[in-house]
């Protein structure tokens, strides 16, 4: 009985330390997923094309280690997507452009990085999501100074450098003569994608009794509210608009959490108006305003191009006919593709399309692409049910998650390396937090 009893344990203590080892390395993978433009900027820029694709051989690792041990099985949405991959390559190669290098820059977004998604929500459990939190909260405070110096700094600082230590800058155009700062990544994008990730956790924060300092919350806050006109951005705006409107449907369904929501409101509305009579806050202010009024007179207004871009991809991806059944291939799409199907010295521009959704039809055909599509929306459908679920339990975590989580994985721009690992992490960060126990 006791050697039953011994081999048991020591099984048991085996899986703990396989299920340690794959959360570190998905620790390694959110690390890098922040830092991974500043390695390619700064600090390793003679590398900054492989690190491109640095996350790349950790998520390969990931999903080894997962599937030797028996960790994860296989699911519907893998197993639907590996297929339609496997497809989409063959139709690449022998319809489409018949680049190979192309085609697999192409096939990782769906198979290597889409099944670490539902190895993280295995893996980890709240206390894990919890945690990833707690270090956003410290990064959000260091980002906010980082975007601050950017913002005021010259392209040719240091702080300011691009992709392999280019010194004309790694700003996008702004307003009034400022750029839109990247952060620690390699495009603005990623700098809007990880102040809407942290907000997520900072409203979670403020509402939930979990155990956290609260001087480096109250800091944090701060920031987030800073960042918005630091980054000259309306996507991060409404973003975070998004987010505040989830976080009310969360405390309509449990009355009890309306007082910290109302404390939470009163101190975001006293750091603004601190905020807004200091000088370094005000600059940015209206730089952002006139960045909001430029891009309203050309675009038609916020919520004019907010449905354009959300749902004019959509209609187009859908309704368009000028494209081969079988797509141009794989992995066209991309930066990287485009780049290798071009000639030296020619404008690199995107090959078919910018929006995602026609991007992917125009790649795989109207077939495949609209199938991946609908799994992309399957996945979403099924995470917000877990998610809205999960508000019975008051657990308003994954609900906070999946503002950001929704559009990111049903619309983002997978082609694009930090999209696709915001995309990964947020979703497998909603499964993991999602897991309902009575």
């Amino acid at each position: 009985m006791d050697k039953v009893l011994k081999g048991h344990t020591e099984i048991l203590t085996k899986e703990a330390a396989i299920i340690n080892t794959i959360k570190n390395g998905i620790w390694i993978y959110f690390l890098l997923l922040v830092f991974e433009g500043a390695l390619r900027k700064w600090f390793l820029s003679f590398l900054a094309t492989p690190l491109l694709i640095v996350r790349d051989p950790l998520a390969i690792w990931i999903i080894y280690t997962a599937w030797k041990h028996n960790v994860i099985k296989a699911n519907f949405y893998v197993l639907a997507m590996s297929l339609i991959t496997i497809i989409a390559v063959s139709t690449a190669l022998v319809f489409g452009h018949g680049n190979i290098m192309v085609t697999f820059f192409g096939a990782r977004i769906l198979i290597i990085h889409f099944p670490v998604m539902f190895i993280i929500g295995k893996v980890f459990d709240l206390d894990d999501v919890i945690k990833i939190g707690k270090v956003l909260l410290v990064m959000t405070v260091v980002m906010a100074v980082l975007i601050g110096l950017q913002f005021y700094s010259p392209q040719s600082a240091w702080v300011n450098r691009g992709i392999g230590g280019d010194t004309e800058g790694a700003g996008f155009s702004g307003a009034m003569g400022y750029f839109r700062p990247s952060g620690t990544f390699s495009f603005t994008t990623g700098n809007v994608l990880f102040f809407s990730f942290s907000a997520c956790y900072i409203f979670y924060f403020w509402l939930a009794k979990v155990k956290v300092n609260k001087i480096i919350l109250i800091a944090a806050t701060v920031a987030l509210l800073a960042a918005i006109p630091l980054s000259i951005s309306r996507t991060l705006m409404f973003s975070i608009a998004v987010t505040f409107i989830f976080t009310i449907i969360s405390v309509a369904s449990k009355p009890k959490f309306l007082v910290r929501m109302l404390v939470f409101v009163v101190l975001m509305a006293i750091a603004l108006v601190i905020l807004g009579n200091t000088p370094f806050f005000a600059t940015a202010t209206e730089a952002f305003t006139n960045r909001f009024e430029v891009a309203s007179e050309v675009e038609g207004g916020v919520s004019t191009s907010l449905l354009d871009r959300f749902f004019g991809g959509m209609i187009e991806a859908i309704t368009e006919s000028n494209l081969p059944f079988f797509g141009y291939g794989l992995g066209m799409g991309t930066n990287v593709g485009a780049a290798l199907l071009t000639t030296k010295g020619e404008e690199i521009t995107f090959l078919i399309a910018e929006q995602e959704w026609l991007r992917i039809v125009g790649e795989m055909g109207f077939v495949l692409g609209i199938l991946l599509l609908l799994l992309r929306v399957a996945f979403c459908a099924d995470i917000t049910i877990k998610s809205y679920q999960s508000l019975k339990f008051d657990n308003i975590l994954p609900w906070l998650l999946l503002s950001v989580g929704l559009m990111v994985i049903m619309q983002g721009q997978w082609a694009q390396p930090t999209v696709l690992g915001f995309s990964t992490l947020i979703g497998g960060l909603i499964l993991a937090s999602s897991k309902i126990t009575n």
